[in-house]
């Protein structure tokens, strides 16, 4: 496995979650819970991909602790993956997921600041930019990039979040009906003015950076929690963070409601419950390199 030195320190963090008052080792778990639960999500999103041939250079963008990258190293057997992160322990944790998987000399891994000057990254088949896009300062900037660095009649695949995922059903908790709505509500508001981005619509902005647009597509996943304890944690860990964001702004009663899902020792807890479910939506648009 390769390394590219640092090229900044700060820049976007990919993830799902609008609270910064966390650690990265939480932030490692959350990746890593979520790309565990939406592994069969993620692979069907690689195999819609209308790529030419099978690609042999691919770089993921904003690649946190690797759900794309494995994802499409699986999808293309054949093919090299460069990924990219801002942080140095999201590449130390998908660097130990890739020797796990005896997949490491198929991996590079640079550090780098997408914000700032980027650092060479060839001219891949296929870039891949899974809820990292509307992290960046400047967007548009960030899509002449890809533009400029995609093999001609390469790909590049936009994958962005409807939001965040919802785990209750929306008459939950007993107490506090539509709980999770107005938390979520307010954490759009609180991330409105940082990430501008998040939730547009990427067709027109590819477009406009000299792509062609060959599809796009809907991916919804419903995965029940009652089977899969995992969702309890992610749910947790959602929670906790959207918390963190956006405490000073929720009604009393609505906070207490809060904690009380959060307090796992406690007959509340959402790691209690037996209705959870994982229930997200994400859109991809898959465009070609014009000229």
């Amino acid at each position: 496995m390769s390394h590219t030195p640092p090229h900044g320190h700060h820049g976007h963090q990919h993830g799902h979650g609008h609270g910064h008052h966390h650690d990265d080792e939480d932030q490692v778990e959350m990746l890593d819970l979520s790309a565990e639960i939406l592994a069969e999500h993620i692979a069907a999103t690689t195999a819609w991909l209308p790529v030419e041939g099978s690609p042999r250079k691919i770089v993921d963008l904003g690649c946190g602790t690797g759900a794309g990258t494995f994802a499409l190293l699986a999808r293309f057997p054949e093919a090299h993956v460069t990924a990219v992160d801002s942080s140095a322990e999201h590449l130390d944790r998908l660097e130990e997921k890739a020797r796990a998987q005896g997949v490491d000399e198929r991996v590079s891994l640079v550090r780098a600041d997408l914000d700032a000057d980027w650092p060479d990254l060839g001219t891949p088949d296929l870039v891949w930019a899974s809820a990292s896009m509307h992290h960046m300062a400047d967007p548009n900037r960030a899509l002449r990039k890809v533009r400029d660095l995609l093999a001609p009649g390469g790909l590049f695949a936009v994958v962005e979040l409807a939001g965040l995922p919802n785990f209750l059903p929306d008459d939950a908790p007993q107490d506090r009906p539509g709980l999770e709505a107005r938390l979520y509500t307010a954490a759009d508001r609180s991330s409105a003015e940082e990430m501008p981005y998040r939730g547009a619509d990427w067709g027109p902005m590819l477009t406009n950076a000299g792509f062609v647009v060959e599809g796009e597509q809907v991916f919804t996943a419903n995965i029940e929690g009652s089977r899969d304890e995992t969702v309890g944690r992610y749910a947790l860990g959602t929670l906790r963070r959207v918390r963190a964001a956006v405490a000073d702004e929720l009604a009393p009663d609505d906070l207490a409601a809060l904690d009380r899902l959060l307090d796992t020792g406690g007959p509340g807890s959402i790691l209690h419950r037996d209705d959870l479910a994982l229930r997200t939506e994400r859109t991809v648009w898959a465009a070609r390199r014009g000229g």
